[in-house]
């Protein structure tokens, strides 16, 4: 392999060849990776109305930390993902908010610049990779066209690197698989073929929409240690959206709850897990199963998430928590700290301080 693949594969974030675009011309020392501010997504209907899917979040991201995001299908964590990538699907847009990466804002930025960035500076893996890969295409050549298009590689020094991503992802032979169509690999290959696309331009930070929803559990353990390794061998950050909480403890550090497209509790993980100040929260460990306790009852949540087009006044978890109040009814908790690190948007919060089991 030449030089200038082997500089590739150790770098952690390279500028595109044509753009300047790289985290040290954006950044302003101390800010974080990346900063989401007050973002609002959704839907301008006919009449200048407005229907909010996600309303308000806010969250930082800083070098090589791991956060997950996580809540029921509906909740606007993948949208919020897709925003940040500037891949939302029309006619979803950006509403209001700040999506900052090293400093600047993504959302004004030029969209040629914008696109430079994904790929050399920001990454992201889909959840079915069958649908993101080209199926005309052959999985060394969907490898080494961001390394071309970006680095400025040669075809001969981008095919190298692709199979050297190969089989650092842990594909094996990975040389004859590299002439492999999509089709012809399974679905943990696949995956893997995912994220050594996302990683050969060696990225700062890793957007991962449900990466492992569609994979058995040994292929998902399997990959989960592998983007592990990637992260801490790079110094990446990690986005990571998903709803199985099991995945989340074992692959971050840091989390989010969203429900009904708002945060309503963040800090480490492992203390959340251990005492949730949100009824949402604690409701969805109670509600999935703990292989390490498989006598424990599972206590579902009742009811259903509201109708983001019609939503209940005052607090949107209110109509399916056991800890409501006549005061939750009326107006929206802020999302404010309730210990430190740790912020929760519920009135009711102090009363749920019992550690669970």
């Amino acid at each position: 392999m030449s030089q200038g693949s082997s500089d590739v594969i150790s770098s952690t974030g390279i500028a595109p060849a044509d753009e300047p675009a790289s985290t040290a011309e954006l950044s302003r020392g101390g800010v974080p990776l990346l900063s989401v501010q007050d973002l609002s997504i959704g839907v301008r209907l006919p009449g200048g109305r407005t229907v909010s899917i996600v309303e308000g979040v806010s969250f930082d991201v800083d070098p090589g930390q791991r956060m997950g995001i996580v809540g029921e299908s509906g909740s606007g964590k993948s949208l919020t993902l897709r925003a940040v990538a500037g891949l939302l699907p029309k006619p979803v847009e950006v509403l209001s908010g700040r999506v900052e990466y090293g400093g600047t804002d993504l959302l004004t930025m030029p969209a040629k610049r914008r696109r430079a960035l994904m790929g050399p500076e920001i990454a992201m893996i889909f959840q079915e990779p069958m649908s993101a890969l080209n199926p005309v295409m052959r999985v060394g050549d969907q490898i080494a066209e961001g390394p071309r298009r970006h680095l400025g590689l040669s075809a001969k020094e981008a095919g190298e690197l692709a199979v050297s991503m190969m089989a650092r992802t842990g594909i094996p032979d990975p040389v004859r698989r590299a002439r492999a169509y999509p089709h012809e690999l399974s679905g943990g290959l696949r995956q893997r073929i995912m994220i050594a696309m996302a990683v050969s331009c060696g990225p700062r930070l890793l957007l991962c929409d449900e990466p492992t929803t569609a994979l058995d559990v040994t292929v998902q353990l399997q990959v989960l240690r592998l983007l592990e390794r990637l992260c801490a061998d790079t110094g990446t950050s990690l986005v990571f959206v998903t709803h199985d909480l099991a995945v989340v403890n074992q692959t971050c550090s840091e989390l989010a709850v969203m429900y009904a497209g708002n945060i309503v509790e963040s800090g480490r993980v492992k203390e959340v897990f251990r005492q949730p100040r949100h009824p949402y929260t604690r409701g969805l460990l109670e509600s999935a199963p703990d292989f390490d306790r498989p006598d424990r009852e599972l206590v579902p949540i009742p009811g259903f998430p509201p109708n983001v087009a019609d939503r209940p006044s005052g607090c949107p978890f209110a109509p399916r928590c056991g800890y409501v109040r006549d005061h939750c009814r009326q107006s929206m908790p802020p999302l404010a700290e309730v210990a430190p690190g740790r912020q929760a948007a519920c009135f009711e919060s102090s009363r749920l301080t019992e550690v669970l089991a």
